[in-house]
């Protein structure tokens, strides 16, 4: 079965400046968008992706 197309224009996009990685608009940044610059919180803190407390040896 084909897919239906969306009629919904596509979603602004920013990359993060921390890793790098695209990311859309959500509807909590509705807002502020002009303002958000990083992905996430963890991101914003200035932590590399896969360090944290479980992270292995």
């Amino acid at each position: 079965m084909p897919r239906r197309e969306s009629r919904r224009p596509p979603r602004p996009e920013k990359t993060c400046p921390a890793c790098q990685r695209p990311f859309q608009w959500r509807k909590k940044w509705e807002r502020d968008w002009e303002q958000v610059v990083y992905c996430s919180e963890a991101c914003r803190r200035g932590r590399p992706r896969g360090s944290g407390p479980r992270a292995s040896s």
